[in-house]
């Protein structure tokens, strides 16, 4: 049920992922939103600066919030005695994206405990008393199509009415230089299949999902160079633009995400140059906020 398939408008919602990982990446996002373009953000509720973020979250009320479902490189919510097949002593989810991926899928056994969590991640945004706007996933898990199976489950039960259908048309990437050519192919037809998979379910659910998402095929390098490229092409109806910004240093950032471009893209988001772009282009800023796109 994505909106305005036929509109001439062209809708922006700019999400930043991550909220909640660190201090570095909270503090990105809330200046992101105060002094940029950025409406929306993705909570990691097992993320060890969680508090903070939902405290500034209350703190800055314009800023829709949504759960990052994290389920590889994080913590777990519920405990490691809850969780055996899924996470370490210590509670950790693995790290190996394409490993756990196939372990997700091909062992059943697991699909319990990651239910549970699942369920736990999603109970524990609804205490922060926060609305919540969309459901998205860290490295875009909830499109792994066991998480799906369960998120088709969970999201009718609580209530969530948005959804980011993570998918980018790779001949309209404007990608400045010729890294991750094979990359990007791979990761383009990937998550071509597995909207292929979600859509049809999501549009059963009556659940709203934008006409394309940004920020797959150049992640962590979101630059304000690349970004006015992207506003340049960007096309009628809704489109979700994501980012990874952070102010460093911080531990936590690089060691999770050592080749990401985090200064650089809170200089995007915050840039006049991309700010007068938007206008000129008439392009409207909103959220995902109800079920539907919301403007600014």
């Amino acid at each position: 049920m994505a909106a305005l398939r036929t509109s001439d408008m062209k809708k922006l919602i700019i999400n930043a992922d991550d909220f909640g990982l660190s201090g570095g990446a909270n503090r990105a996002v809330i200046r992101a939103h105060r002094e940029g373009i950025l409406t929306s953000t993705s909570l990691m509720v097992g993320g060890q600066a969680f508090d903070e973020a939902v405290s500034l979250a209350k703190e800055n009320p314009g800023l829709q919030v949504g759960l990052h479902l994290t389920l590889l490189q994080g913590k777990a919510v519920l405990s490691p005695q809850e969780l055996p097949g899924l996470v370490d002593r210590e509670g950790n989810f693995p790290t190996d994206p394409v490993m756990t991926g196939m372990r997700y899928f091909f062992r059943r056994s697991l699909r319990r405990e990651m239910q549970r969590e699942i369920e736990a991640q999603i109970l524990r945004f609804r205490e922060t008393g926060l609305p919540l706007s969309h459901i998205d996933g860290h490295l875009n898990i909830h499109m792994h199509p066991t998480v799906f199976a369960i998120l088709a489950e969970l999201m009718p039960k609580y209530g969530i009415k948005s959804f980011r259908l993570t998918r980018e048309n790779l001949a309209q990437d404007p990608a400045m230089d010729g890294t991750r050519r094979f990359g990007r192919r791979l990761d383009a037809f990937i998550f071509a299949r597995l909207a292929e998979n979600c859509r049809p379910v999501l549009e059963n659910l009556g659940i709203f999902y934008a006409d394309e998402v940004k920020g797959l095929l150049n992640s962590g390098k979101m630059t304000e160079e690349y970004l006015l490229k992207v506003l340049d092409c960007l096309k009628p109806g809704c489109t979700e633009i994501y980012f990874h910004p952070g102010c460093l240093p911080d531990p936590e950032l690089s060691a999770w995400m050592p080749g990401y471009l985090h200064e650089e893209e809170l200089a995007a988001l915050t840039s006049p140059k991309v700010r007068e772009k938007i206008t000129q282009q008439g392009i409207q800023l909103g959220t995902y906020r109800g079920g539907e796109y919301n403007d600014v």
